[in-house]
C-alpha cells in the first residue's frame, strides 16, 4: 500500500461526483418541490446526500483496496453482473432529461420556443469536449471544479440578496420536518417525484458505482499508477490493465491502509456531503423565497423561470438572467458528467464480457450512440423535461437498491476481515437498503394502482 498523501493533493473524484448530484436533485426537482410544497419536505434531501456519503464510502473502500474498479470486482463474484449493468444503466440514464431543462433554461435566455434542437447541438458539443480532451479524467475534473468553484459562489450571493429572514426560519424548521401546515410529508406530494429528488440527492442509480473509477485514475491506495481512457483522437494510445493488485495483510499496510481511510473520508465528506447538502439548501432556499405561493404546475419549468422573475424584482434584472445562464450551465456540466460515467460503466462491462476489446475505442462508440439515442428522444416529441428526469430517477432507485446490497455482499467476500465495514456503518447501509427498497416497492405498486 502506497503512503496516503496530504488530503489537497488527492481532491478531484468528488467533485466530479458533486457535478453528477448538482444538475438533477438539487437544481430541479428539489427547487421544483420545495415550489409547490414548501421547506417542510428539505429534511429529506439532506437525507438522501447522507446516505449516498456512506455508499460511496463502500465503493470507494473495493478500489482503495483492490486498485481496481468495483464492477471487475462483481464480475469476479456475481455471474452475470456486467449484462445487469449494462443493462441498467442504459435504461435509467438515456432519457435527455437533464440536457432538455439546459436547453429549456438557456433557451429563455436567447427567445427560442421551441429548444429541442438547442438540446440536441447541447449533446454534440459535450460529445466533442470528452472526444477531443487528451486525458478523459482530466478534462472532466477540470471542468467540474471550475464550474462548481464559479457557479456556488453565485449562487449563494444570489441567494443571500433574494431571501429574508423569514425565509431562513422556514429553511431551519424543514431540516427538522417543520413545513407550512405539516410535519415530514405534505398532503398530496407526488410520490414518484419525491422518490425520484430523494434518488438524485447526490449522484443516484449506478453514477454512484462511478466513483470507483473516479478514485482509481486520480491514484488512490492501490490503484496508484493506473492508466485511464485518453482520447481516440489526441490523446496516447494505451493498454489498459482492468484487474488490480492489493497488499500484503501486515502491520506497516494495515496502517497505511487506514491513514488513506481517514484522508479519503475527509475529502468525501467536505466535498461531496458538505457541499452538496450546502448547495441543496441554497437552491431549495432560493426557490421558495422567489416563487413559494405561486403554485406552478408539478409537470413544468414555470418555477424556475418564476425564479428568474422573482430575482429580477427583488435584485437587479441581471441577477434573474445570470441564474438561468448559471443553471443551464450547471445542467450542461451534469450531462457531460452522466454521458462520461455512463459510458465508463457500460464501456467497461462489456470489455469484461469481450476481454479481447478495446477500452478506449468502445468508450468512444458507446458515447456516441448514449447522444445518437438521446437526439432521437428529443426529435421524437418528449415535451416534458421534468417528466424524463423523474422517470430516470425512479429506475435509479431501483439501481441502488441492487448494487447497495451487491456492495456490500462484495465487501464482506473480497476483503479482509480487519478492513471490512465496521459496525455502525453496517446498519446505516443496511437502513438506507431497506429505505430504497421500501421506496421503489411503493412507487412502483402507486404506478400499477393508476394503470
Amino acid at each position: 500500500m502506497p503512503v496516503a498523501p496530504r488530503l489537497y493533493k488527492i481532491i478531484g473524484p468528488s467533485i466530479i461526483l458533486l457535478g453528477l448530484g448538482l444538475g438533477s436533485g438539487e437544481i430541479i426537482l428539489w427547487p421544483h418541490l420545495v415550489s409547490n410544497f414548501g421547506l417542510g419536505i428539505i429534511w429529506a434531501a439532506v437525507m438522501g446526500i447522507s446516505f449516498q456519503f456512506f455508499i460511496n464510502m463502500e465503493i470507494e473502500r473495493y478500489s482503495l483496496i483492490h486498485g481496481e474498479s468495483i464492477f471487475v470486482g462483481f464480475a469476479k463474484h456475481f455471474r452475470g453482473s456486467s449484462y445487469w449493468f449494462i443493462f441498467s444503466t442504459f435504461v435509467a440514464w438515456i432519457w435527455p432529461g437533464i440536457i432538455a431543462v439546459s436547453a429549456s433554461l438557456l433557451g429563455a435566455l436567447l427567445n427560442i420556443e421551441d429548444t429541442k434542437y438547442l438540446a440536441i447541438g447541447l449533446l454534440l458539443i459535450i460529445g466533442l469536449i470528452l472526444t477531443l480532451g487528451p486525458s478523459l479524467y482530466k478534462t472532466v475534473e477540470r471542468f467540474q471544479k471550475v464550474l462548481i468553484g464559479l457557479g456556488v459562489p453565485i449562487i449563494a450571493l444570489i441567494t443571500f440578496l433574494v431571501s429574508k429572514s423569514t425565509d431562513w426560519q422556514a429553511l431551519g424548521r424543514g431540516l427538522i420536518g417543520i413545513g407550512d401546515g405539516y410535519n415530514f410529508i405534505p398532503s398530496g406530494l407526488p410520490l414518484f417525484t419525491f422518490l425520484a429528488a430523494l434518488a438524485y440527492s447526490g449522484a443516484g442509480g449506478n453514477l454512484n458505482l462511478a466513483q470507483s473509477f473516479y478514485i482509481k485514475e486520480k491514484g488512490y491506495g492501490m490503484c496508484k499508477g493506473t492508466k485511464g481512457i485518453s482520447s481516440v483522437l489526441s490523446g496516447k494510445s494505451s493498454t489498459h490493465q482492468l484487474e488490480g493488485r492489493t497488499f500484503k495483510m501486515n502491520d506497516e499496510n494495515k496502517a497505511r491502509f487506514f491513514a488513506w481511510w481517514k484522508i479519503v473520508n475527509q475529502e468525501h465528506f467536505l466535498v461531496f456531503l458538505v457541499t452538496g447538502a450546502f448547495t441543496i439548501l441554497l437552491l431549495a432556499l432560493l426557490s421558495y423565497a422567489s416563487t413559494r405561493g405561486i403554485g406552478m404546475n408539478i409537470k413544468d419549468l414555470n418555477f424556475m423561470l418564476s425564479e428568474s422573475t422573482g430575482i429580477s424584482q427583488t435584485v437587479v434584472p441581471f441577477f434573474g438572467s445570470l441564474f438561468l445562464f448559471l443553471t443551464g450551465l450547471m445542467l450542461f456540466g451534469t450531462q457531460l458528467t452522466v454521458l462520461d460515467s455512463t459510458s465508463r460503466i457500460m464501456a467497461e462491462n462489456v470489455v469484461i464480457i469481450e476481454k479481447k476489446t478495446d477500452l478506449n475505442s468502445t468508450y468512444y462508440i458507446i458515447l456516441w450512440l448514449q447522444i445518437l439515442a438521446g437526439a432521437a428522444i428529443l426529435i421524437s416529441g418528449f415535451s416534458s423535461p421534468v417528466g424524463l428526469v423523474v422517470t430516470g430517477a425512479v429506475i435509479n432507485a431501483l439501481a441502488m437498491f441492487v448494487h447497495i446490497a451487491m456492495t456490500y455482499l462484495l465487501n464482506k467476500k473480497a476483503l479482509p476481515r480487519e478492513l471490512q465495514i465496521s459496525l455502525w456503518r453496517k446498519l446505516i447501509i443496511f437502513i438506507v437498503w431497506v429505505f430504497f427498497g421500501i421506496l421503489s416497492l411503493w412507487a412502483v405498486l402507486d404506478g400499477i394502482a393508476k394503470l
